[in-house]
């Protein structure tokens, strides 16, 4: 019979079926096998003609009216409807025009609303296989196969499929009848013959096939996520069902059933589990990235059960994190497939990882996840895991778990970005920096690195913490690491983030500013191998950030508040001996130089500047550098840096010296120039022309420095309001004379 033939029987038969005859299943279900077996075989003509006849009406009304028949005892109906499916697969493969056909007469719909039906039997939280008999595998299978062939490379079907949220049914219909790892513990008694070893096979292997065509589909609808407002296929609902694969890679593992010793289909079940396992890690973390709501959810489950219908997603999240191990069957296979499967087993992990520091990173969970309620976890649950990881792990050398140590920190750090959280975090009974500090060392992974100097940073940021991270040897240890060093240069982010904790924790803390210019055993201080960092480095952020460190040294060392004990006045007095040379005030004039667009920074320059040239030695050295040349690179600005930021209000592309940076903001008209600015510049300017401040041999220089700014005091000075900046032109004039 040929294709068109059996097209038009399948419409005759469509036609009688309300007479309900014998066996009129049967002689449908062989009809359309025929036409499917005849489709299998490529003939894109015959495709066509096909398309443009009544078929794709008659395969939808077919289908209709056998899924309205398929739990009756109608003989035959579940084998019809399988090579109904078949036919439509078949019709539309790699042919747009009739997959246009088989929508428009809604088909692909019809076949959606039949896995609806399979899928209101799931739910995410059994562990066992739905009970389902071979006819309807194969229903299941084929009906997804349908919607990939249908949908493959053509947006209309695709998009039809995502608003009908084709993609959460196949979802649920592929975790219920395979969940991952089940076949090592579930014994199928599904069919009357189930002693047949051949029988339970096939079950297995059709289950792990189906799993496999469903990730196929997701896919394929997943095409378009990364445009712009496009609809995520998954929302909250679904999150059990994707947590689910996760448990089945938590030991203990228990032994493969005997049946499977020797059985190809071992083989199967093992690589379907571990493809399960890749695709829904990463979407996890892709839904954690992108939805909102995916991570407020995940967030809120940690405390509150009921959020995913008492499966806790968050804590199965972190599990597999924690005790997430190589199956030990992994070994019977070849050595090469056995890598691949060990390296993409940590991408899993390492996805999940991302997945669990974007929940931490919104904002609106910070409360969410720090929780006070319970004594004997302080910060919560979720914090005390972090802890504990952090504390269980910090012997990496030992322990070898980078990847928990790389969750904690960057999820904890992302928790601390309030003051009271960052208290808690240092304080007992938490008391995490000598931890972090155990971690800090030379040879430890980036990562990991990047995580711990992150929370640190932020710690370091709330000034009740400083004593206590001093007290641990934070900047002694990130000193003998060696993370400001050439080495590390390839990590910027990482040496900025270092750089960030010397700055915060040497801010009104004269022990900590004493710490940074001791040297270590190299006879290299903290503060040189900054120092040298910032000489050597061609960015901005480390030379401003950087040079930020020494300007708080400066004023904890000069400071009102500093130490005042016998034996640490001393080590004062040689601190500040230490900082007063000509490398430290010519950093802080490079600092001045450079920031054009921020006059904050100018300012910080500024004063340090001021205070320094207040030492015996101080003064000449502070007037060379600020009229030395500046490098080449802040008189002539690099292409990335944007022209806004050339100009506070200077006549020239860069200054050429600190001194014209000085000039140009004395004589700015700019609102965004505070007079206090304007007036710490006079101080400075007073101080280096008072008789005695420079050494008497460069009084050529000073003379110079005055003619280039007494206009411009003079000017200020005259102001008939008296004002800060007034009243500091005119005692600026006042030492001059």
């Amino acid at each position: 019979m040929s294709k068109l033939a059996c097209a038009s029987k399948l419409g005759d038969l469509l036609a009688r079926l309300p007479l309900n005859q014998p066996d009129q299943w049967k002689e449908i279900e062989s009809t359309a096998q025929q036409l499917a077996d005849d489709l299998r075989v490529k003939d894109a003509e015959q495709q066509t003609v096909l398309g443009k006849t009544l078929l794709p009406q008659t395969l939808t009304s077919l289908l209709k009216s056998a899924i309205s028949g398929a739990t009756s005892a109608v003989s035959g109906c579940k084998a019809a409807i399988h090579e109904i499916l078949r036919v439509g697969a078949n019709l539309c493969m790699d042919h747009d025009e009739n997959r246009g056909y088989l929508l428009e007469a809604n088909f692909p719909q019809t076949v959606v609303s039949l896995l609806e039906s399979y899928a209101e039997a799931a739910h995410p939280n059994c562990a066992d296989p739905l009970p389902l008999l071979i006819d309807d595998l194969k229903v299941v299978k084929t009906s997804i196969g349908l919607l990939l062939n249908a949908s493959i490379g053509y947006e209309p079907t695709r998009s039809r499929l995502i608003s009908l949220e084709a993609a959460v049914t196949i979802l649920k219909l592929s975790m219920a009848i395979y969940p991952p790892g089940s076949w090592l513990t579930t014994q199928l008694v599904f069919e009357e013959s189930s002693d047949s070893d051949e029988r339970f096979l096939q079950q297995w292997i059709l289950r792990s096939g189906l799993a496999s065509w469903a990730w196929r589909a997701i896919s394929e609808l997943r095409d378009d996520d990364d445009t712009p407002q496009a609809r995520p296929l998954f929302g909250v609902d679904s999150l059990p069902y994707l947590i689910r694969p996760l448990l089945a890679f938590i030991p203990p593992y228990p032994s493969p059933p005997p049946l499977f010793a020797a059985s190809p289909a071992r083989r199967s079940l093992v690589q379907a589990d571990y493809e399960v396992l890749e695709e829904v890690c990463g979407l996890l973390e892709s839904l954690c990235l992108d939805v909102e709501d995916i991570r407020l959810s995940l967030a809120r489950g940690m405390s509150f059960p009921d959020e995913h219908g008492g499966i806790p997603c968050l804590t199965h999240m972190l599990a597999f994190l924690d005790r997430g191990d190589y199956p030990p069957f992994w070994s019977s296979e070849s050595s090469g497939e056995r890598s691949t499967m060990e390296k993409s087993f940590d991408f899993c992990k390492a996805a999940v990882v991302k997945a669990v520091v974007e929940v931490a990173g919104d904002e609106k969970n910070i409360h969410t996840l720090w929780d006070e309620s319970d004594p004997a976890k302080p910060g919560g649950a979720f914090v005390n895991i972090m802890v504990q990881w952090i504390r269980t792990h910090r012997s990496l050398k030992d322990t070898n778990r980078d990847d928990l140590i790389i969750c904690a920190t960057l999820s904890v750090g992302n928790l601390v970005r309030r003051d009271a959280h960052a208290l808690a975090l240092a304080r007992p009974p938490i008391a995490i920096a000598p931890d972090l500090a155990t971690l800090i060392e030379p040879g430890i992974d980036i990562k990991v690195t990047h995580g711990v100097v992150g929370l640190l940073k932020h710690l370091a940021q709330s000034q009740g913490n400083r004593a206590a991270l001093g007290e641990a040897r934070i900047i002694e240890r990130l000193a003998t690491s060696g993370v400001w060093g050439e080495k590390t240069d390839i990590a910027e982010l990482v040496q900025v983030s270092a750089i960030g904790i010397a700055k915060h924790m040497c801010a009104q803390n004269a022990d900590n500013a004493l710490t940074l210019v001791s040297p270590d055993a190299s006879s290299e201080s903290p503060l040189d191998q900054i120092l040298a960092l910032v000489r050597r480095s061609d960015s901005t952020a480390v030379k401003s950030e950087g040079t930020r460190v020494l300007v708080n040294v400066v004023k904890s060392l000069w400071s009102s508040g500093a130490p005042t004990d016998e034996e640490k006045v001393k080590k004062r007095h040689e601190a500040v001996k230490t900082v007063v040379n000509a490398a430290c005030t010519s950093a802080l004039a490079q600092l001045i130089g450079r920031s054009k667009k921020y006059p904050s920074l100018i300012n910080e320059g500024v004063v340090s500047l001021f205070l320094l040239s207040t030492h015996a030695n101080g003064g000449t050295l502070v007037l060379d550098s600020i009229l030395n040349p500046l490098p080449s690179e802040v008189i002539r600005p690099s292409q990335s840096q944007p022209a806004s930021a050339v100009a506070v209000d200077s006549p020239v592309v860069g200054p050429r010296s600190a001194l014209d940076m000085l000039v140009s903001v004395l004589s700015s008209t700019e609102r965004t120039v505070a007079a206090e600015i304007r007036a710490n510049i006079c101080q400075l300017l007073g101080q280096l022309g008072k008789s005695g401040a420079v050494s008497e041999d460069r009084a050529a220089d000073v003379a110079r420095m005055k003619e280039r700014t007494q206009n411009l005091l003079e000017k200020a000075a005259s102001s008939p309001d008296e004002n800060v900046l007034s009243v500091s032109a005119k005692r600026a004039l006042d030492a001059w004379a």
